[in-house]
């Protein structure tokens, strides 16, 4: 929308305060600045609202808007008049406005910072939490503006209005007056507040997938008249799968008279169809394609899933065709999955649709897997199916110009249905949600994350998403910190899924191995130990092992309190003859079963070399669908007898590091994070199952027979480190980590921000500056963080002026940007201890190095040895600010060995950063070397972390070297860039991206 000639150029159309958010029920609506061209839309709105919604919102009968109301409501100056409306298909279906008041209530302008806001929102829309949003989009608008409070008057019987604001989160008062509730919002953003619009976000969006998923119609768009083709390629699979819902083919070349198609109605477009159709497939040419979205939206479809290609991948002018597309179908209501797409798969018995290029359904389970690549959707669909592996749905998104994978996390994270969930991700269109979103939903479930295109620096082709320049290795660092398991293939991603699918989750990293194979649990034990699991010396049950020696050793292993997990290791048995026995793998496979079923719950996988019968027995029985019968049933617990009772030969003695697991059942514990409805199992559970209901309270597994098994022992130990690693961070979510209290008492917020917006300046440079030595000592000063002087030395006599004054022992350093921190160049001379050792050191540098001009030498007071680290932080736009650790010099710099947390940071996260480098053990005390203080370096992190949270104008920081001694540390260098901070889409209201 453009301004019009009555609109001041200073007041300009605010195009940024324009959204597409999602409501209530899953559908979509516009968020827009009303504009002197909306009278007909507003006349026409205003006439479909009843009069007793007309009458709540004027406090009197009100039939119809004078020229002069709509004038009023239709001219604003976007300051201190500002009027939004909520649009589906270019009509609107709700307005807001807000009047800036003065303390009596009169029209004002700024400094007043009150207004008086009212809203009306369309009958028929009523209940679909439009009022909420608006709300949050107003309320934004209100603080961008200087306005600081809402007033509003509601008459006390509209109950509906009143909840909207009490539901808010905003702290509010409110109070009864003249025959109405007068209520007053403070509209500073408040953690309840925030808490609110996230559940919201979630509800919505989740319910706008699962329309998705679980539509009752759908009509499949572009069915060749012939067989053959994408169009007519979906129907029969469509049909195939057993799809619950009515069907429908459309085609605008269908003869008049054609009744039918693959035996389902068909029409020429979706408005003949003459029913409620919630789901259009689109497979037509992709200049066809805004055509068929209209028909779709003007005849109420919920959703399309468009397979046409043509768009983002082909470049610029399908780039825009693509942003055309999601426009056009958000303005109807609609969400896209694609272009480009695959297709979608809900496995859920009540449901059954397969609207893909699939040409066969994979079992119902309890995996859900979303993918951006069709070619790799197609590979791990073949790879679970081959391995017996179930799915509750299956999401191809192509080019995901609009659903993305945050959207289906939104929808797992509730989903009873999915108890994992694997991502093939190419790109991120907002890392900050994502890793939001992802550490929500790994509390109850697992996570699994493939992330392709790591090192290119560019989206994939059709990707019309902001790349961001933050380093692979943090993304993964973050990842991981949220929970989310990161393998680097889609094998590792099936071979971890299938783990948690069926095991649960261990209670450590100790593992016991056993076999048929001394070599082959050799191997496995090295695995374990490159892992960083602890592996219990192999057992060996020799190749004269029988299927019943497998039970036995299994039953004795999973007994035996001193171990976590179980691997079984096991080659084909060999015949007089010579030749391999392979026949015996179904029986072996029966053996574990029933062991594993009987035994206390600990995950257990399976290696096998060239045993197929073994790898198809397991398969067949490690579907992670629910079946019902004896199978799902819980074994016996712990009955005594020979299987369960380990021998003493085989019953090592407790490991002193580590406390005996207590007998539980196979579900994790439930965390805090438990969304409300959930039983609170996570991924590697069968409880959350409603099949498998049977309650294995007794520490013994609920369901039989869902055993992986992995071609190679390298594979199997690293799916169970993964899981390890993930059950570990599962613990330790269920207690989070917390920012301890005295830094409040350290820490001066106020004069820090007057400071920052001193340095910055009244116009500041949107590139933002670098302060000096001086200003960055001031600057972190405030945070509790002191800088150790440099003093300038541009030629000897200032040095020794310099050493005087700080007092020997010094060192000179060199500050020029090619020798900076480069102590292995010669840059740096330390313990000088008298003047004479000063100007023989000045000497040295500029005669080896350059002119004191070009090496800019400090001097600076020698301090206490000690371990000399960098303590870094910066703002990336996607991901947002990051906390980084690692060791000062070459060596770690060279090797990447820095670690990574998102801010704002907990003590248990800045525990955890400095321990994750895998240089660590100098901190400890390594080779005999006192430890250093790390409790010292733990709190420097918090201050940084609580410097660049509470001012995002701080956008990096950096201090090296920073010493940590045995007792204490000492700050010797410090960089800090400030700029206009970037803008928060987190923090704002909710809205959908727009690439």
């Amino acid at each position: 929308m453009e301004p019009t000639p009555e609109q001041s150029p200073h007041h300009a159309y605010p195009d940024h305060w324009e959204a597409d958010v999602v409501l209530r029920d899953g559908g979509t609506a516009r968020v827009r600045p009303i504009t002197t061209d909306d009278a007909e839309r507003l006349v026409s709105f205003y006439e479909q609202v009843s009069d007793e919604s007309k009458y709540y919102r004027f406090f009197a009968p009100y039939p119809r808007l004078s020229a002069r109301d709509v004038h009023r409501f239709t001219h604003h100056d976007y300051v201190d008049r500002v009027g939004l409306a909520v649009t589906v298909g270019g009509e609107f279906i709700a307005t807001v406005r807000y009047d800036r008041i003065d303390d009596r209530g009169r029209p004002a302008s700024a400094p007043a910072d009150e207004a008086e806001v009212a809203f009306l929102v369309q009958d028929a829309h009523q209940g679909r939490g439009v009022a909420s949003a608006l709300l949050e989009h107003i309320a934004a608008v209100a603080r961008e503006r200087g306005i600081r409070r809402f007033a509003a008057e509601v008459l006390p019987a509209n109950n509906k209005m009143i909840k909207v604001f009490r539901d808010a989160g905003f702290t509010q008062q409110h109070s009864f007056e003249d025959g109405s509730v007068h209520l007053t919002l403070d509209l500073e953003p408040t953690a309840e507040s925030l808490a609110v619009q996230r559940a919201r976000e979630q509800r919505a969006e989740a319910r706008s997938v699962q329309r998705l998923l679980a539509p009752g119609s759908v009509a499949v768009i572009g069915v060749g008249r012939a067989p053959g083709g994408v169009g007519r390629t979906v129907l029969r699979n469509l049909l195939g799968s057993g799809f619950t819902g009515r069907t429908y083919a459309v085609n605008t070349s269908f003869a008049d008279d054609l009744g039918t198609v693959e035996g389902v109605p068909a029409h020429r477009s979706v408005g003949g169809i003459g029913e409620q159709v919630d789901l259009a497939v689109v497979a037509v040419p992709a200049d066809r394609v805004p055509e068929v979205v209209a028909d779709c939206g003007e005849h109420g479809v919920q959703g399309i899933v468009v397979l046409s290609a043509g768009y983002a991948e082909r470049g610029a002018e399908g780039r825009e065709r693509q942003r055309e597309l999601v426009r056009q179908a958000r303005s109807y209501g609609m969400r896209i999955i694609g272009p480009n797409a695959f297709g979608i798969i809900n496995t859920s018995e009540s449901v059954r649709l397969n609207a893909s290029l699939a040409p066969e359904s994979p079992k119902a389970g309890r995996i859900g897997l979303f993918t951006q690549s069709g070619a790799i959707g197609i590979a791990l669909l073949s790879g679970l199916h081959r391995r017996g592996a179930g799915l509750s749905a299956f999401i191809s998104a192509g080019n995901r110009a609009d659903v993305s994978g945050n959207d289906f996390l939104q929808y797992w994270y509730e989903d009873q249905g999915t108890d994992v969930a694997l991502l093939y991700l190419e790109s991120l269109g907002n890392p900050r949600k994502f890793t939001r979103l992802a550490r929500r939903t790994a509390a109850v479930k697992p996570v699994v994350v493939v992330k392709g295109a790591r090192h290119s620096g560019t989206n994939p082709p059709g990707h019309a998403v902001p790349v961001s320049r933050i380093p692979d290795a943090t993304v993964s660092a973050l990842m991981r910190q949220a929970g989310v398991i990161r393998v680097d293939t889609v094998t590792e991603m099936v071979d971890v899924g299938l783990l948690l699918a069926g095991q649960p989750l261990p209670d450590g990293p100790r593992v016991a191995i056993l076999g048929n194979s001394e070599s082959l649990g050799l191997l496995t034990y090295d695995a374990c130990l490159a892992e960083g699991l602890r592996p219990r010396p192999p057992r060996d049950l020799t190749t004269e092992a029988s299927p019943r020696d497998f039970r036995r050793a299994l039953a004795e292993a999973l007994a035996d309190r001193t171990c976590d997990a179980v691997i079984v290791t096991a080659i084909p048995w060999v015949g007089e003859n010579g030749e391999a026995l392979t026949g015996e793998g179904e029986v072996l496979a029966a053996a574990l079963r029933e062991a594993a079923t009987t035994g206390p719950a600990k995950p257990v996988a399976v290696v096998h070399v060239e045993m197929g019968g073994l790898a198809q027995a397991l398969a067949a029985a490690t579907s992670t669908a629910n079946q019902p019968g004896p199978a799902n049933q819980p074994g016996p617990a712990n009955q005594p007898g020979p299987a369960n009772q380990p021998g003493p030969a085989d019953r090592p003695g407790p490991h002193p590091a580590a406390a005996a697991p207590q007998a539980r059942t196979s579900s994790p514990t439930a965390s805090a994070a438990t969304p409300p409805g959930r039983s609170g199992a996570g991924a590697a559970t069968d409880s959350a199952a409603a099949t498998d209901s049977a309650d294995a309270t007794d520490g013994t597994r609920p369901s039989a027979g869902r055993i992986p098994a992995y071609p190679a022992a390298e594979r199997a130990v690293r799916a169970l480190a993964e899981v390890v690693k993930y059950a570990q961070w599962r613990r330790h979510a269920a207690a989070p980590g917390k920012v301890p209290e005295f830094l409040d008492e350290t820490i001066d917020e106020h004069a820090t921000a007057g400071l920052i917006e001193t340095l910055l300046g009244p116009d500041p440079d949107p590139r933002g500056r670098p302060l000096t030595h001086d200003e960055a000592r001031e600057l972190l000063a405030g945070y509790g963080v002191p800088v150790r002087p440099a003093l300038p030395a541009p030629d000897p006599e200032a040095a020794v002026a310099a050493a005087a004054e700080l007092g020997y022992p010094v060192a000179l350093k060199t500050t020029a940007p090619h020798l900076r921190h480069r102590a292995d160049l010669g840059g740096v001379r330390l313990d000088l201890v008298n003047e004479n050792a000063l100007r023989r050191a000045y000497d040295e540098l500029t005669e080896l190095l350059g002119t004191p001009a070009e090496l800019r030498p400090v001097v600076q007071a020698m301090v206490p040895r000690g371990v000399d680290t960098v303590v870094r932080a910066s703002i990336d736009a996607a991901a947002g600010a990051v906390l980084s650790f690692g060791l000062a010099g070459a060596p770690s710099e060279l090797l990447g060995d820095t670690a990574h947390r998102l801010v704002p940071a907990t003590d248990r996260d800045v525990a955890e950063l400095i321990r994750s480098i895998r240089a660590a053990p100098v901190l400890f005390g390594w080779r005999g070397a006192a430890p250093a203080d790390t409790a010292a370096l733990e709190e420097l992190l918090l201050r940084v972390s609580r410097l660049v949270d509470d001012h995002p104008e701080v956008v990096s920081v950096a201090l090296e070297p920073v010493v940590v001694a045995t007792q204490g540390l000492t700050v010797l260098g410090a960089t800090v860039r400030l700029a206009p901070p970037p803008a928060r889409s987190d923090l704002g209201p909710r809205r959908l991206p727009s690439y």
